[in-house]
């Protein structure tokens, strides 16, 4: 049984991807002043993260905990060989990225028809016209996309979505010209079993370095979806630092996995990431103390007792 577990081909390195400055931050009640916000990106951008969703460029209404997205992408300081990217939902969300000079930008839709809706208020088919031309206006201003594909493993409102879903909508992306797709479990309800056989359907149409796993630990299965994820060739995984997070348009979705836990577990399997653990968690003690509460993650409590 040992040798059955040791022969299991594990990558050599993992990329993280922080999302934690705006999939963290989007849903809180609590402002963070934009002069932490960026000394926080700061901060992540001196651990070794080579990716960092910093902001989200959509209509400051509908996410006021974003609404100093220009400020904080302007005043950020730009390390070599970090990609500094934000989520852009249209036409008027990228003119402002763009402003700001983004790296990347990150396009998103669900792949439930219900919770498009309520995310993005348009069906699928509306959507896609609005991805396409955010898409060609990033490539021609020489920015790269990357795209989000949402309720990949279930739905709040629609239960099981249907992997055709997926596939289409993921086709259609990639025909857009992202470099890179995002398959999130939204509402944190996926569990090992369901992450193979998914990824299984997927990796015969798509190449295993255009995929990125994005996992909620809503219901405590996120570590072990990742691992799941790593048996089938995965190397990305998008995070967020201290569990920070959660999908505004999906009740009862809980914070992401956490970055510095996710870390901890490839540290400990031997899988290079290049992140340096106590600048990290210097990081993650710094928003922490700016949130004003305890963050979920296992490891920021482990370090907290000790």
């Amino acid at each position: 049984m040992l040798n059955s577990i040791l022969d299991k081909n594990y990558p050599e390195t993992v990329e993280i991807i922080e999302v934690g400055p705006r999939d963290g931050l989007q849903n809180e009640k609590e402002f963070v002043s934009t002069e932490d916000k960026i000394k926080w990106i700061n901060q992540l951008s001196h651990t070794g993260l080579k990716y960092i969703e910093v902001t989200s460029f959509v209509n400051p209404k509908w996410i006021p905990a974003l609404k100093d997205a220009e400020e904080v992408v302007r005043n950020i300081e730009r390390v070599p060989g970090v990609t500094y990217a934000a989520l852009v939902p249209n036409h008027r969300g990228l003119e402002r990225a763009l402003e700001a000079n983004i790296d990347e930008a990150s396009i998103f839709m669900s792949a439930s028809e219900t919770h498009n809706q309520k995310n993005i208020n348009k069906s699928i088919e509306q959507t896609f016209p609005i991805l396409q031309e955010v898409a060609k206006e990033s490539i021609a201003a020489g920015k790269s996309v990357r795209g989000y594909v949402s309720t990949v493993f279930g739905c709040p409102y629609e239960g099981q979505v249907s992997i055709e879903n997926v596939i289409r909508i993921s086709e259609t992306l990639f025909e857009m010209g992202v470099r890179e797709l995002s398959l999130g479990d939204t509402i944190g309800v996926a569990t090992p079993l369901q992450v193979q056989k998914v990824l299984d359907t997927l990796l015969r149409r798509f190449p295993a370095d255009k995929l990125a796993m994005h996992f909620h630990d809503t219901r405590g299965t996120a570590m072990a979806n990742v691992l799941s994820s790593l048996e089938m060739g995965i190397t990305k995984f998008d995070s967020s630092l201290g569990g920070l997070g959660g999908c505004p348009y999906a009740p009862g979705a809980s914070g992401n996995l956490a970055t510095d836990d996710l870390l901890y577990m490839l540290n400990g399997m031997g899988i290079q990431t290049n992140i340096q653990t106590d600048k990290l968690l210097e990081a993650a003690q710094f928003i922490q103390e700016k949130m004003n509460k305890t963050l979920p993650s296992h490891t920021l409590q482990a370090c907290s007792i000790a």
